[in-house]
């Protein structure tokens, strides 16, 4: 599957302007929200896929890891969604309506309920927000851009309208707004949630078209269609059930074997022999992500300019097309920049771009650089988890930088996500780590503010610019979308000259499923539709 073409791309422009998403769906227009609903009729079976051991509990404020959202997605309502083609949809919001794109209108559909038959409702949004911010969650830095953020209190820009409106004043005028509404931090609270958010957290209240069962942790979590729920999202099977696999290879053979329904990261292993094995029921398209090596900036010989000089000799050692050939069956694209393909405003070619291009000569020069300001005490380390299908192409990397710069080179295995993410959160782990994004919401300025801004919670580089940081805030003050992508082709320029990460590969969606079910696709975040497939 070649991804360099920008026809593939799994976003739409969103049309800027005041009353964006006035009743733009409705009970009539849910085809469009899920993909192809295929027939109405529904099926019993409970549709299992993989996943993995999420490190947080079910709480939008702490959902920053995909083993987590991998349950959420499903079990959360949001005001605004994304189908198979990128297009916005409402789900829970009947409007967001603004006319000067800094004070925001939103109105909640009416009539619409939790799954213990509480309404959703303004407050549901209102409190569950400052939650997040009050208590300071990990995601609070989602609200930094409402006034009156700070840390440890509610949010001064969030008023309560009538029982099905609220607004939301801004900083500062932001168009592109709206696009962040669907990402599950936005996801509305119950009453019940604040009596003991820890309880919740293990088995929450739905707002989506499912929820929890059980959380068997390591194991599974099984969950059942949630009668309430009256969305665009609403089930048509019995139930999803979340396994969690220490291999993609054991996810795989299941999946073979009729074992596992639906599959969505085939193992490089078999992606060669993928459209034989599944006689073509695989899943090939682009996806909203880039993977990339992170290195803490205060590591040891990583800092100031001897720092600047080793990461880019290890970006320029290492050949992103042949490890694409040989360990991914030619299936990703290598990066030219910090954001994806698959999202509306990205070019080839930014300049300082080149830094990402194989030049093991340049990369020797630049090592030796290094080196006279202070010589190297290896090895390199690049940390990953094994549950993940990674060492193959860590393996590879590490062998290039070895071959072409000379320097000893290795991978370092964790035995899960949960136990890697816990290593680069605690900042136990020092050196160089795998650093995976897929877009929470489809904007250029997801794939940046999240991740490098000086403040960001996934921020796991100690990574601080002030420069940087004002041009994104810039960007996202712009109304017209070609401004805003200029800021950001400029913020993504000082980027590419400090490398905070090393930009390897476009994530690319490689799934597939078993005979047993039917109607089975996939949005640009890289998670299957699971309430449309139908299971008998």
């Amino acid at each position: 599957m070649k991804l360099n073409n920008r026809a593939l791309a799994v976003f739409a422009t969103v049309a800027m302007g005041s009353s964006l998403l006035a009743a733009c769906s409705d009970a009539g227009e849910t085809k469009s929200a899920t993909g192809d609903a295929g027939a109405n009729a529904t099926s019993a079976g409970i549709v299992s896929y993989n996943g993995c051991e999420p490190r947080n509990p079910f709480l939008p404020g702490l959902a920053n890891e995909t083993c987590v959202v991998g349950v959420m997605n499903y079990v959360n309502a949001r005001l605004v969604g994304y189908d198979v083609d990128g297009k916005m949809y409402n789900e829970l919001a009947e409007s967001v309506e603004s006319t000067d794109n800094k004070t925001w209108t939103i109105k909640v559909k009416a009539g619409q309920k939790f799954s213990d038959g509480t309404p959703i409702n303004a407050d549901s949004f209102i409190n569950a927000w400052n939650y997040i911010v009050r208590e300071n969650q990990t995601q609070a830095f989602f609200f930094e851009n409402v006034a009156g953020y700070e840390p440890g209190k509610d949010l001064a820009g969030l008023k309560k309208v009538d029982d099905q409106t609220f607004t939301v004043e801004l900083n500062q005028a932001e168009s592109d707004f709206p696009l962040r509404l669907g990402f599950v931090v936005y996801a509305p609270l119950p009453e019940v949630a604040f009596k003991d958010m820890k309880a919740f957290g293990e088995k929450p209240v739905s707002s989506g078209p499912y929820v929890v069962k059980e959380w068997v942790h390591q194991r599974s979590v099984t969950m059942d269609v949630n009668p309430n729920y009256d969305g665009p999202r609403k089930a048509k099977n019995g139930g999803l059930e979340y396994r969690m696999y220490t291999s993609p290879d054991t996810a795989y053979n299941d999946l073979l074997g009729g074992n596992l329904d639906v599959i969505s990261t085939v193992p490089d292993s078999a992606l060669s022999t993928v459209k034989t094995d599944l006689e073509g029921r695989d899943i090939s398209r682009s996806m909203a992500g880039v993977l990339a090596i992170g290195i803490d900036m205060t590591t040891p010989h990583f800092q100031g300019e001897e720092g600047k000089l080793r990461r880019a000799a290890i970006s320029m050692a290492i050949n992103r097309e042949e490890v694409i050939k040989n360990i991914f069956d030619g299936t990703k694209q290598p990066a030219e920049d910090f954001t994806s393909p698959a999202v509306d405003g990205w070019k080839s070619g930014l300049p300082g771009s080149e830094v990402l291009k194989f030049n093991p000569e340049k990369a020797k020069e630049l090592w030796a650089k290094a080196e006279a300001i202070s010589k190297f005490e290896g090895p390199f380390k690049v940390a990953y988890n094994s549950d993940g299908g990674n060492q193959g192409w860590v393996d590879a990397i590490c062998n290039q930088v070895k071959n072409n710069l000379g320097v000893a080179a290795e991978g370092e295995s964790f035995p899960d996500y949960k136990s890697l993410a816990g290593a680069i959160h605690d900042l136990t782990l020092k050196g160089a780590f795998r650093a995976n994004w897929t877009a929470d919401y489809p904007s250029q300025y997801n794939f940046l503010g999240p991740v490098y801004a000086s403040n960001a919670d996934s921020n796991r580089f100690n990574y601080k610019n002030e420069k940087f940081d004002a041009l994104l805030k810039q960007g996202l003050g712009e109304n017209d979308p070609k401004a805003a992508q200029a800021k950001y082709a400029e913020a993504q320029q000082i980027l590419l000259d400090e490398l905070p990460a090393i930009p390897l590969w476009y994530r690319a969606i490689t799934a597939g499923y078993s005979s047993k079910v039917s109607n089975v696709k996939f949005t640009g975040d890289g998670f299957p539709v699971l309430s449309q497939v139908q299971k008998p």
